[in-house]
């Protein structure tokens, strides 16, 4: 498998400003050109760590979640990662390694390991190799629901997730899903989708759910509201819920994304 991994560093003097950029009521395209090293953040209790922070709950953009892309340096981690108790995440790493430990129990990552983190859990990360750790890291405000357990943690990886092809496709289009979908204690997937080149969406979706999307590998044309736009490996993109959405993957290699959506829970009526 293969995942984009933003460096960072600065443009030349020399480079033109025109990007891809755009920010709408519907919808937002981060590219990957936006991932610099002066828009970076650090947080509380982690070392030798930076991040680009995607997205965040924000009027007029992101309501339900945040997405980082978090860099770890060798030796840097954190033993005091979140500090939100009523936060649960998935971590999904695309380059370099570490030691994730789970409630007393540590897994050694790689490109493609994929953890799921529920509120309250006990958790540290720490980079113990020569070069970088770089992973997505994505967080939710969990909604509780009396008579329904909190999911459980568990630590995966891509490779042992099988592909569910859409009816219909002959696995042109197809998605790892992380999670049953039936199994309502999560209020949340992150899953990845995959085209192989000539794959489409061949209708604009347009439904409750609000999603994140960061391009792994590849390219395409991706319809947003309504505007078709060109995205590549690297690029973010967000689209509110009810965002008319499509896409074509015209290769010449396949197209992959991690996508985050809300699911399994009422909407709510008020604030």
């Amino acid at each position: 498998m293969r995942y984009w991994v933003p460096t960072g560093g600065l443009p030349a003097q020399t480079e033109l400003t025109t990007d891809r950029a755009v920010f709408t009521e519907a919808y937002a395209v981060l590219p990957r050109g936006t991932m610099r090293d002066i828009v970076t953040s650090r947080l509380p209790f982690w070392d030798d760590t930076r991040l680009w922070v995607l997205a965040r709950p924000l009027s007029g953009f992101a309501e339900t979640f945040s997405w980082y892309v978090v860099e770890v340096a060798p030796g840097g981690g954190s033993e005091r990662p979140e500090g939100d108790s009523e936060a649960e995440g998935v971590l999904l790493v695309v380059g370099g390694g570490g030691t994730l430990t789970v409630d007393g129990t540590a897994h050694e990552l790689e490109p493609g390991s994929y953890a799921f983190l529920p509120p309250g859990a006990t958790w540290s990360l720490r980079n113990g190799g020569d070069g970088n750790v770089t992973f997505h890291w994505i967080r939710k405000a969990y909604e509780s629901v009396e008579g329904i357990d909190v999911p459980t943690a568990f630590v995966t990886h891509e490779r042992d997730v099988v592909m569910e092809p859409m009816p219909g496709t002959d696995g042109a289009w197809g998605t790892q899903r992380f999670v049953d979908p039936l199994d309502v204690r999560h209020d949340m997937h992150v899953n990845i989708v995959s085209f192989e080149p000539g794959g489409a969406i061949p209708f604009p979706e347009t439904h409750v759910m609000e999603h994140g999307l960061y391009v792994l590998e590849g390219k395409a044309v991706y319809l947003l509201n309504k505007d078709w736009v060109e995205v590549q490996e690297g690029d973010f993109m967000w689209l509110r819920a009810f965002c008319p959405q499509a896409c074509y993957a015209g290769g010449p290699g396949r197209f992959r994304y991690l996508l985050y959506k809300d699911v399994n829970r009422h909407p709510r009526l008020s604030p």
